[in-house]
């Protein structure tokens, strides 16, 4: 029987943020050099993600995370939920909490912001994957050169006016990202608590296969230069010889036969073309 909501039984941790482990590769069909690339790309998406260590289990590299999204039945007096202001009394005062879906009430601890981790150490030192470990690396300065692409010219997504769900503009591609969350099949709880964040923060949670259910989350990219567009790891290259930059961020967006979407704002969608 498919749960509807969290089978919660008192206000808790889990109304603000959500411990999950997460796939981040396979040993058995994934390269080592894809490996550390998958792992620097998806580590660094930091903006309401905290990683904890790489690990390896049943033949694949997982990592535990806290992803920092609400539940959307969490109301807080005076607080604003997906947007909109609470109602009534709960529009009035400050610090007590409620639960739209099973009527818990009480209070929560203040929400502390953890520091975000720092993934860049002066011009040319990051923290990256690299042998399977988070590490801090020295990163060789890039050429004097503009991003590789297709037309000629300028690249188009420096200016472009793609947009996320939450109406962030640029960089849209390095704001979000699609998470592999391990859920058995029957961990109806995990599952309902996933179902159950704040749109659009964590959406379009459907289950891949038996381990593992899928879901987007907005969260912004570690390694985005301080104009919120432009990628620090771009044209560096790693102590091996392997592009700093994972290859995921590198490639042009591939539109499938028959499922032609993207962000809003999108250069290539405005184009109408495929790139």
């Amino acid at each position: 029987m498919t749960v509807r909501v969290p089978p919660c039984v008192a206000l808790g941790p889990q109304c603000r943020e959500l411990k999950v482990t997460l796939r981040l590769a396979d040993l058995d069909e994934d390269e080592p050099a894809f490996r550390d690339a998958m792992g620097t790309w998806l580590l660094g998406h930091t903006e309401r993600i905290r990683f904890g260590t790489p690990f390896r289990e049943g033949g694949q590299i997982l990592v535990d995370a806290v992803v920092r999204v609400g539940c959307k039945y969490l109301e807080e007096r005076g607080r604003e939920t997906d947007g909109k202001p609470a109602s009534g009394d709960w529009a009035k005062g400050s610090g007590e909490c409620r639960c739209a879906a099973h009527g818990f009430t009480g209070h929560l601890p203040p929400l502390v912001e953890p520091a975000k981790p720092a993934l860049r150490q002066g011009d040319h030192r990051f923290t990256v994957m690299q042998g399977e470990r988070v590490r801090s690396v020295e990163l060789p300065k890039p050429a004097h050169r503009g991003l590789p692409i297709i037309h000629h010219g300028a690249n188009p997504c420096a200016t472009a006016r793609c947009r996320t769900a939450d109406n962030t503009i640029g960089a849209a591609c390095c704001r979000d990202l699609t998470l592999d969350v391990v859920v058995p099949l029957g961990d109806e709880e995990t599952e309902a608590l996933l179902k159950s964040r704040r749109s659009p923060y964590l959406c379009k949670v459907k289950r891949a296969n038996e381990t593992i259910v899928e879901c987007e989350v907005i969260s912004a990219c570690g390694y985005l230069e301080a104009d919120g567009v432009h990628c620090g790891l771009h044209g560096r290259v790693r102590p091996d010889g392997e592009p700093a930059k994972p290859g995921v961020c590198s490639d042009w967006p591939d539109f499938d036969e028959g499922d032609w979407t993207g962000h809003p704002g999108c250069v290539f969608l405005d184009q109408g073309k495929r790139p």
